[in-house]
């Protein structure tokens, strides 16, 4: 069959076309395109799939869970997908027993993550968490206020509604 006809290019007869097609992108390409062939071995065995549940762990179950535990692996049924145990590592085990309280709340909101009945229950592991890498405050606002939040601010008679405000106007300026 002649080139022009076929949608897509038969390895064993276009070798040179698939490389080369391979090699060029045309628009814009998303990150997670690439991010996903690349952490897809490597979390695909622990089955987090692409890892989007490590790295939206905080996002799923809040900040301060996420400060104390760490998604391992999801165990599924033999040839299932669904139903699963999710393996989570805890920093210490008076955080496990708040985890075991909180469990159905957990679960609920990783299984809405994910759209179905990915997990259905969890299993505890207690060990040192990985150090993660700490964001400083940003800096304070240096420089004088300027006249136009000074004039905004002048209507504002209570001291401690006046800091606040004036502080966030330092960090909007």
């Amino acid at each position: 069959m002649p080139q022009e006809y076929r949608k897509t290019p038969h390895p064993c007869y276009d070798s040179a076309m698939t490389k080369d097609n391979e090699r060029h992108t045309y628009g814009l390409v998303s990150v997670a395109v690439p991010a996903g062939r690349v952490t897809k071995p490597v979390f695909g065995r622990s089955g987090l799939a692409n890892g989007a549940l490590v790295v939206d762990w905080p996002a799923i179950v809040g900040t301060v869970i996420a400060a104390h535990t760490l998604p391992l692996r999801i165990k599924f049924p033999p040839k299932e997908r669904s139903s699963g145990i999710l393996v989570v590592k805890v920093s210490n085990s008076a955080f496990a027993t708040e985890i075991a309280h909180l469990e159905p709340l957990i679960l609920q909101k990783i299984n809405g993550y994910f759209g179905y009945l990915a997990v259905a229950r969890l299993s505890l592991k207690h060990g040192p968490l990985p150090a993660r890498p700490s964001t400083p405050p940003p800096p304070p606002p240096a420089g004088p206020v300027s006249e136009r939040l000074q004039a905004s601010l002048a209507q504002v008679s209570d001291p401690g509604l006046k800091a606040a405000l004036e502080r966030l106007g330092r960090r909007i300026a």
